[in-house]
């Protein structure tokens, strides 16, 4: 029996790649490098499906111009954010995505950045690879408990409310703003603001959780960041898209926001390079599904929704517009 043509744009973990290629007829760049635009279209003439991450961005040209034979393109990803759905939808092609397999790795890495930026990780780090601990200047290293503390989550989905989960085990007081409250006994006793500024207001930790949508790009700049209380800490495990680098920055050198941990940019790879000249930013590159049994599912639900949908059958996940 034929097998499914399959474009891939890049390379998984050893379990979904082992069924990548015993599965499916594949078009990859073989050299590791991604593919032009032109190369991508050229690869997806004739083939079913396609297989993307979150730094493939898809709009309207490419689905203007992408092969009438392509059925569904599932991403490696909770986020859809870099696929304008709508084209999709015009030309009747089905989006899929992995929303649940993300959850709690993605969570972790938050209370890693949190802890991080609050006890001043970085600086520490620094302070023994570069060869100039003593006790003085490490004794000078105070940071910031979180004992206690409002954590402030803006997007309770499944990804904030894990991390809730976690905060609570730190003894942190969680307030939140979603589009919606949850039901009671999701919410545990965490406080509900229907205002985002509201949130703000009482954060003296912010975690970012939500998806970049048009009302959430650059949510966060110098007007909502002089709403949180002076010294802050500042988490963002979400997109990139969602704060203002330059006014973050401004907030990190004149104190008041006393931290930040960041594991998404906007334009990643690349990232603004005012980040690196600070002390009290707390950086990771974008790992925060980035564990064995997180990618491993990840990528197995993604074949499952092209399966699914080459074969007339139910997908685990596919976005709606």
């Amino acid at each position: 029996m034929k097998k499914p043509v399959l474009v891939v744009t890049s390379h998984f973990i050893k379990p979904v790649e082992t069924r990548i290629n015993s599965e499916y007829d594949v078009r990859r760049k073989e050299d590791g490098t991604a593919f032009t635009r032109e190369e991508f279209l050229a690869a997806a003439d004739g083939a079913d499906a396609i297989l993307i991450t979150p730094f493939d961005r898809l709009d309207a040209d490419f689905f203007r111009r992408v092969s009438p034979s392509v059925k569904v393109i599932s991403t490696h990803s909770v986020g859809v954010d870099q696929i304008d759905m709508h084209a999709a939808a015009e030309r009747n092609i089905a989006i899929g995505y992995t929303p649940a397999e993300v959850t709690d790795a993605t969570a972790d890495v938050a209370m890693l950045l949190l802890l991080g930026a609050s006890r001043r990780a970085f600086e520490a780090q620094d302070l023994i690879r570069s060869g100039e601990w003593t006790v003085s200047r490490a004794a000078a290293l105070l940071g910031w408990q979180v004992t206690g503390k409002t954590l402030g989550i803006l997007g309770m989905g499944r990804i904030g409310q894990a991390v809730a989960k976690r905060a609570r085990a730190f003894g942190m007081n969680i307030h939140y703003s979603n589009p919606q409250p949850l039901p009671g006994e999701k919410a545990s006793e965490a406080v509900f603001h229907s205002d985002p500024s509201e949130l703000l207001g009482v954060s003296q930790f912010l975690s970012l959780n939500t998806p970049e949508t048009e009302e959430t790009h650059h949510f966060l700049n110098a007007r909502t960041i002089a709403l949180l209380p002076r010294g802050a800490i500042v988490v963002n495990t979400a997109r990139g898209g969602l704060i203002v680098d330059e006014d973050l920055i401004a907030a990190l050198k004149s104190g008041h926001l006393a931290a930040a941990g960041l594991d998404v940019f906007e334009g990643e790879p690349k990232l603004n390079s005012g980040y690196l000249e600070l002390k009290n930013v707390f950086l990771l590159p974008h790992i925060g599904t980035a564990t064995i049994e997180s990618r491993t599912k990840m990528g197995m639900v993604a074949l499952d929704n092209i399966d699914a949908v080459l074969n007339g059958r139910p997908a685990p996940s596919l976005a709606k517009v």
